[in-house]
C-alpha cells in the first residue's frame, strides 16, 4: 500500500513538473537574429505567436507534444517540447530557398495589379467575421513622454506670498518627478469578442490586469488631477468654481464635493467594459474586409501602387510578396501584402505612415496655444487558415502615437461676492505611444441566438500589479511579455 501511494505521488509530481511553463527563442540561423511573429501552432487550428523579441511561451506542454513553427521567409519546423529541452531553449530557423526561379522559369510572371483584383474579388470568399466568437488575449502598452511640462501660479488674489511660494513649490516638484519618470504601464486582458456585424459586438472578459507603478501614474488626466488637488489645498472647499482658461469660461465647473466624488470613484479597480469592447473591436478591425475597411482601402489600385517584390513558399503554399505605397496624397500608408498563389488570399498585412503622412492635425499654438497631431501608425495583421478554408486573424499589433503640445492660462474664480481669483500659467509638450497587441487563441461561427444570449456586464473589476508576475495567467495562452515589461517593478532586484 505504501508502495503504491509512494507510487501515485510520484506521478503526481511528474506530471507537475512536465505540465510547468517554457519558454523559448527563435534566432536566424545564420545571423543569430531574433525572430518576431513567428506562428507557434500546437493543434491543426491552435497555437501562439512568437513576441517581438523572438521568445514564445508553452503554458502547459508535455515532452512528446509537437509544434510546428512557420514564418515567412524561413523553413518550417516541426519539433517536440523534449527536443526545445534539448536544444537549450534556443530554436535556430533556415532561411528558405526562393523559389521565384524553380517556379516561373519562362519568366511569365503574374501582373501585380491582377493579383491585388483577385484578392479583391475573392475576399467575401476568404474572409467572414459575421457572427463570430473570438477567445483573445490582449495586451495594451502605454508610454508617455513629456518634453516641456511647467506649472506656475502667478496671480492669487486671496493667498499670502508665503503660501503662493509654496504652492509653487509644490507644483515643481511635481513637474520634477513627471519628467524624470519612464512612464509606461500595461493592460493585459483575457476574454471573449463575439461579433454580429462589423458595428455590433459585444466582449466578456474573464480576468483583466493592469500593471502600474502608481507613484508614476502621469497621464494627462492624472497631471491634470494632481495639479488641481495642490491648487485647491489654498482655497475654499466649501464653495465652487468658475473655470477660465484662455478664450474660455465654464459655470460652476469645479468643487470640492465633485471632486471627492470623482476621486472616490477612481479607487474602484474597474473598467467600463463598452470601453474595453470599442477599443478592442477597433484593433481587430484592422484584420477585416468590408465596405471601406482599413484593407479594402489598401487594396484600392486608386489610391495605390503596387510592387510584385518576391515569391516563397510559406506553410506550403506559394506566396507573392507585393509592397504598396500611395499614388494619391489622401493615401496615407506604405507596407507589404502576402498573398497565396491558390486562393488569393492575404496571410500578412503590415502597414506604417508612408514618409510625411499623418492622422488628425490640430495647429492653433498662436491663437489658443494647442497643438496636436497624430504621428504614428502602424501595424501587423498575421491569419491562420481554417477547417472551412476561410482565413480568420490569428495576431493583430496596432502602434498609435502623437505630438501634443497645451500651453494656457488658467484662472479659478470662486462663486462669491468676493470672487477671488487663483490665476496659472502651464504648458504640456510631448509624445505619447499606444502599442495594442491581440492574439486570437480559437475562434467559432455562431448563430444569432448564441449572439443575442450573450450578455456584456457594464463593469469589469481588474486586479491592479505593482510588478510584473510570471505565475499571474497559469495555463492561459497569452503573449511572452517583452523584456522591459518582465522587468517592470523589479529594477531594483
Amino acid at each position: 500500500m505504501k508502495n503504491t501511494l509512494f507510487l501515485i505521488i510520484t506521478c503526481i509530481g511528474l506530471q507537475i513538473i512536465s505540465a510547468q511553463p517554457i519558454t523559448a527563442k527563435l534566432i536566424d540561423k545564420n545571423t543569430q537574429a531574433p525572430i518576431p511573429f513567428a506562428a507557434i501552432q500546437t493543434g491543426a487550428f491552435s497555437g501562439i505567436i512568437s513576441n517581438e523579441e523572438g521568445y514564445f511561451t508553452l503554458s502547459s506542454p508535455e515532452e512528446t507534444s509537437s509544434l510546428t513553427i512557420s514564418s515567412i521567409g524561413y523553413s518550417t519546423k516541426t519539433l517536440t517540447v523534449a527536443d526545445i529541452k534539448s536544444l537549450n531553449y534556443i530554436i535556430a530557423l533556415e532561411t528558405a530557398i526562393n523559389q521565384l526561379d524553380e517556379v516561373y522559369i519562362s519568366n511569365k510572371k503574374p501582373h501585380v495589379d491582377s493579383i491585388i483584383a483577385r484578392v479583391k474579388r475573392y475576399s467575401k470568399k476568404n474572409y467572414n467575421s459575421t457572427l463570430r466568437q473570438y477567445d483573445i488575449f490582449r495586451r495594451v502598452a502605454d508610454y508617455v513622454n513629456f518634453e516641456n511640462l511647467d506649472f506656475e501660479i502667478d496671480k492669487a488674489s486671496h493667498v499670502k506670498k508665503q503660501q503662493l511660494d509654496k504652492v509653487n513649490t509644490d507644483l515643481q516638484a511635481l513637474t520634477k518627478a513627471i519628467k524624470t519618470s519612464n512612464i509606461v504601464n500595461y493592460q493585459d486582458l483575457k476574454g471573449s469578442l463575439y461579433t454580429q456585424t462589423q458595428d455590433s459586438s459585444k466582449l466578456t472578459v474573464s480576468k483583466v490586469t493592469l500593471l502600474l507603478d502608481h507613484d508614476k501614474d502621469f497621464s494627462i488626466d492624472n497631471i491634470q488631477q494632481r495639479a488641481k488637488n495642490i491648487m485647491l489645498r489654498y482655497l475654499d472647499t466649501t464653495k465652487t468654481y468658475k473655470v477660465k482658461t484662455g478664450l474660455f469660461k465654464i459655470e460652476d465647473s469645479l468643487s470640492f464635493a465633485e471632486i471627492k466624488k470623482e476621486q472616490e470613484k477612481a479607487k474602484k479597480e474597474e473598467f467600463n467594459s463598452k470601453d474595453l469592447k470599442q477599443s478592442t473591436r477597433r484593433t481587430l478591425k484592422y484584420s477585416q474586409f468590408y465596405d471601406n475597411s482599413f484593407l479594402m482601402n489598401v487594396l484600392d489600385t486608386r489610391l495605390y501602387d503596387y510592387t510584385l517584390d518576391d515569391i516563397t513558399v510559406y506553410n506550403q503554399q506559394l506566396t507573392y510578396i507585393i509592397s504598396y505605397e500611395p499614388r494619391k496624397g489622401k493615401a496615407k500608408y506604405s507596407g507589404k501584402l502576402y498573398v497565396t498563389d491558390s486562393d488569393y488570399a492575404i496571410t500578412k498585412a503590415t502597414y506604417s505612415y508612408y514618409e510625411n503622412r499623418h492622422g488628425s492635425k490640430l495647429n492653433l499654438k498662436l491663437l489658443l496655444g494647442v497643438k496636436y497631431e497624430e504621428n504614428l501608425s502602424s501595424g501587423l495583421v498575421l491569419y491562420q487558415k481554417q477547417s472551412d478554408s476561410t482565413y480568420q486573424p490569428k495576431y493583430i499589433k496596432h502602434e498609435s502615437g502623437s505630438y501634443f503640445y497645451v500651453s494656457r492660462d488658467v484662472t479659478l474664480i470662486e462663486n462669491s461676492k468676493d470672487r477671488y481669483k487663483l490665476s496659472t500659467d502651464f504648458t504640456l509638450e510631448g509624445n505619447n505611444r499606444t502599442k495594442t497587441e491581440l492574439l486570437i487563441t480559437a475562434n467559432n461561427p455562431i448563430t444569432l441566438n448564441d449572439y443575442n444570449a450573450i450578455t456584456q456586464p457594464k463593469k469589469v473589476p481588474y486586479q491592479s500589479l505593482k510588478k510584473f508576475d510570471t505565475a499571474i495567467w497559469g495555463d492561459d495562452e497569452t503573449l511572452a511579455p517583452l523584456q522591459e515589461m518582465k522587468a517592470f517593478g523589479n529594477e531594483g532586484n
